[in-house]
């Protein structure tokens, strides 16, 4: 690869590499996981890069590759993971006028999305990440109509979770 790729690739991924650590975070429960996927999905990303022709935003792909690499890393290995619950490393801080509210339900969400499917946490996250349906066709690689109803679905499904 020559040096003027390797530099945009490298440019691109400091630019963008939360994108990738939310990717973690959405598939994994603790660092050592956190870390080995993220290198993981970069080592992916640099393999893919060659091929990368800029028919979509750099993002959008980074979004393909990480989410694809995710969910068939942990398809591929087939057996559960056993880890400690992200909390568990949450430093919070200590003041009496603290208000964890917006804290205590995000973790009540990040719960509930871990017990959906692969595809459907994909669909999650890039809603979270505020993309339009279009956005979240073009990376997930189905129509936009699907992504809709997928979404309604996970929506309902997300609900009857959060509000047995």
């Amino acid at each position: 690869m020559s040096e003027e790729l390797e530099h945009s690739f490298i440019e691109q991924l400091e630019k963008h590499q939360n994108i990738v650590h939310k990717v973690c975070r959405l598939y994994t429960n603790n660092k050592d996981a956190h870390n080995d996927l993220f290198q993981e999905i970069t080592i992916q990303l640099w393999k893919a890069f060659p091929k990368f022709r800029g028919e979509a935003k750099f993002s959008t792909w980074m979004y393909r590759v990480g989410l694809n690499t995710a969910i068939t890393l942990y398809r591929k290995k087939k057996r559960t993971i056993n880890t400690e619950a992200f909390d568990a490393f949450e430093f919070k801080i200590k003041s009496e006028e603290y208000d964890d509210t917006e804290e205590q339900q995000l973790k009540l969400l990040y719960q509930a999305v871990h017990q959906l499917n692969d595809i459907e946490k994909a669909l999650v996250f890039l809603y979270l990440e505020d993309k339009n349906y279009r956005e979240i066709s073009e990376t997930m690689g189905i129509s936009e109509v699907n992504a809709r109803v997928k979404m309604n679905r996970v929506k309902t499904k997300l609900r009857t979770i959060l509000n047995p």
